[in-house]
């Protein structure tokens, strides 16, 4: 399935309706924070060009960025596992899913991504990390083992827009040798992590 005009626009509708709804919570909590469209096209295309056969992605939210890595999982013939601690926007993120038809490729996983990755032993080629940041550095000794070490790269959301957030994160990661790094200046900021 190629990036379809109806893929296009109702990734496009969606976007503005999750727009809406952030807009008017007070708590950043119960925004859905979805990635910016500039962000999703650009993971999308890193996936169809690297032809990703697995994807993780931690922080399913209410399935923005999930959209598009499925629609470019699609054409690599491979899967996405994608982690939310809520079940409401896991429900909501499978509702579009079964609507653009790409609920064929993604394996929704409920509850605490900590436990996940803790316990999960498979080598993904792609992961997208957009979750509450301050769990990231307790995330990065399993994303080292998670991570394809010839061929697999990391996306952390979020790097610009919150970059005192993520600063120590991303200083742990840069401090490790067997690492190259490169901030992207899309969307909110990509950080982007491979093995050497």
């Amino acid at each position: 399935m190629s990036m379809s005009e109806t893929f296009q626009n109702r990734m496009r509708d969606l976007y503005q309706s999750f727009i809406k709804f952030d807009a008017l919570q007070s708590n950043r909590i119960q925004r859905y924070r979805n990635i910016e469209p500039d962000s999703a096209l650009f993971l999308a295309m890193q996936i169809r060009m690297q032809q990703s056969k697995s994807v993780l992605e931690i922080g399913t939210s209410t399935g923005y960025s999930t959209l598009w890595l499925a629609n470019a999982v699609q054409i690599s013939s491979g899967r996405i596992t994608t982690l939310e601690i809520d079940p409401a926007r896991t429900q909501q993120a499978q509702q579009y899913a079964q609507e653009l038809e790409l609920d064929g490729v993604i394996d929704f996983w409920v509850g605490d991504a900590q436990a996940f990755l803790e316990s999960d032993e498979q080598q993904y080629d792609f992961i997208l990390l957009d979750a509450e940041r301050d769990a990231y550095i307790d995330y990065w000794p399993y994303l080292q083992k998670l991570l394809h070490p010839q061929h697999g790269v990391i996306f952390v959301d979020n790097v610009i827009s919150h970059a005192g957030e993520v600063k120590q994160f991303i200083e742990i990661v840069k401090s490790d040798a067997r690492f190259m790094t490169m901030t992207l200046s899309i969307g909110a900021g990509l950080f982007m992590i491979c093995y050497k």
